[in-house]
């Protein structure tokens, strides 16, 4: 190599910090380094935190007996293209567990896109139910008639919900709900013959059906749970009946996840330029800040076991309007007791207090230990900016129930692993390469639980963008 031929060796890259750098430390009145990054990282603070020994949690339940819905997915390729994911059919209660793909290939096939526009009713209350459907994206309302004639809003259904369903093992199903779509969108149908047509010639599928309804059968409670028998305000000396609380025989587990980095210094910068400020612990604190903020990230995010992915689906709602209002956060906050705080992303909770000030609301903030916190109804409402926003317009807000006494949300870790430097976070001593460079390898340990499922609740298709005035 002549001396004006560039060095690409990516051998000869720098891997720590240069004496250059680390002399800012060193010389002068100065500050500990700085970094704009760190949050308050409220979901971290406010979560119990409890041990889970052995690298795992394990959440036993009351057997549930009615199986939630859950979000069907759909490729699209097009304005007129939209296809249904086959194997996310197994997310319609009727056909969770059923593992023929090529049967749930077909099946999917037979649904075809419907446009529909604002205004447009698909579902007529009292009518024969003739079709099934999926919404592949918009958003419609639920009505239905009430006592006194009017008409009353249900509730709000948006991209991947199901409707339809509800007509198997009825020989003369009818709709009891009026459905009309409030946007533009587009809904998947199947035609019930279609799917009867299907049902005549794959036993294995009526079978599973038939065992589905045979557990919808079975005598639940209100939140679906298998029923425990009780008497209660019979007299004399009546024969009571005898019961036994089930246990759901394949409880999820929670093991810990980690977030990790090797964090490298120099031996001559550790040595020459550690006064009056230590080069390894400024190091290692901005690290760590970072691996906590990787940790909440995860936390809210994470497919596994981050909250916008696991809570359950009978706990998700829509806007009514687009725009968070104080409507929607009262029905996110009546799906659950003891709601103890909200997160929202920043612009979320902008764009909600931009709705109270339309109604002439003013909340009053909630006392957080000395700091003044916005709040609802007496629920403090956190920032939390690892909440996604899509595409610059939508955005969640979760509400969350906390602790292991009331069933709650709560923050799974091990403490007193080696080489501990924080609760849940090692620094491990890696050793001097070549090139005289050290090695730490520091590591967060961590998850979350859902103990029950309404701990969660979330806000969906938060409208954050502020209208033209």
């Amino acid at each position: 190599m002549t001396i004006s031929e560039p060095i690409t060796d990516t051998e000869n890259a720098q891997t720590s910090l240069s004496t250059r750098a680390a002399r800012n430390l060193a010389t002068t009145t100065k500050s500990a380094p700085q970094m704009q990054g760190i949050t308050s990282r409220w979901l971290l603070r406010k979560l119990p935190w409890v041990e889970a020994q052995g690298g795992t949690y394990r959440v036993n339940r009351r057997l549930q007996i009615t199986v939630g819905r859950g979000r069907v997915r759909f490729i699209q390729n097009g304005a007129d293209d939209v296809r249904i994911v086959p194997v996310t059919l197994t997310e319609l209660p009727s056909l969770r567990g059923f593992d023929d793909e090529e049967l749930l290939t077909e099946l999917a096939s037979r649904f075809r896109p419907r446009s529909f526009a604002p205004g447009d009713v698909l579902i007529e209350e009292g009518t024969p139910i003739g079709e099934a459907y999926i919404i592949a994206h918009g958003r419609l309302n639920r009505y239905t008639t009430g006592k006194y004639g009017g008409e009353n809003l249900l509730g709000v259904i948006a991209d991947g919900d199901q409707l339809g369903d509800e007509a198997l093992g009825q020989s003369d199903p009818l709709w009891t709900q009026t459905v009309r779509a409030t946007t533009h969108g587009t809904a998947m149908v199947l035609p019930w013959a279609g799917f009867q047509e299907i049902l005549a010639r794959a036993p294995h599928l009526a079978s599973h059906l038939d065992g589905y309804l045979t557990r919808m059968q079975r005598s639940a409670s209100r939140e679906g749970e298998a029923t425990v028998e009780v008497a209660a305000g019979h007299e004399g000396e009546q024969a009571l009946a005898g019961t036994f609380v089930d246990y759901e025989l394949a409880p999820r587990e929670y093991e810990l996840s980690v977030a990790q980095t090797v964090l490298r210094v120099h031996t001559r910068v550790a040595d020459l330029y550690n006064k009056p400020m230590s080069q390894f612990g400024e190091q290692l604190r901005l690290t760590v800040e970072e691996l906590r903020e990787r940790q909440e990230w995860e936390m809210v995010n994470n497919r596994d076991f981050g909250l916008l992915h696991n809570a359950d689906y009978e706990q998700r709602i829509s806007t009514h309007s687009g725009p968070p209002t104080p409507d929607d956060l009262d029905e996110l906050l009546s799906m659950r007791r003891k709601t103890r705080l909200f997160l929202a992303h920043p612009k979320a909770i902008a764009a909600f207090f931009r709705e109270c000030n339309k109604r002439g609301l003013y909340p009053s903030n909630v006392d957080d230990g000395g700091h003044s916190v916005p709040g609802w109804r007496g629920v403090p409402i956190y920032p939390c900016g690892k909440i996604p926003v899509t595409g610059g317009q939508t955005s969640s807000i979760i509400a969350l129930r906390t602790g292991e006494d009331d069933q709650g949300v709560i923050g799974l870790h091990q403490t007193g692993i080696p080489d501990e430097y924080e609760p849940g976070l090692n620094v491990r001593f890696m050793g001097i390469n070549d090139k005289a460079v050290i090695s730490y390898l520091v590591s967060a340990y961590y998850s979350q639980a859902i103990l029950v499922p309404d701990a969660v609740g979330v806000l969906e298709n938060v409208d954050i963008a502020a209208a033209r005035s």
